[in-house]
C-alpha cells in the first residue's frame, strides 16, 4: 500500500513539474513573438 501511494505521488508531482516546465516554454516563445513584432514594427 505504501508503495502504491509513493509511486502515485511521484508520478503527479513529475506530471506537474513537465506541465510547468511547458508552460514557462510557451511563455518564453509569446515574449519573443512579441519582442519580434515590436522591433519589425520599430524598423519600418
Amino acid at each position: 500500500m505504501i508503495k502504491k501511494t509513493l509511486l502515485l505521488m511521484l508520478t503527479a508531482a513529475f506530471l506537474v513539474a513537465i506541465t510547468g516546465c511547458n508552460t514557462i516554454h510557451g511563455v518564453g516563445q509569446d515574449m519573443q513573438a512579441a519582442g519580434e513584432g515590436i522591433q519589425d514594427a520599430a524598423s519600418d
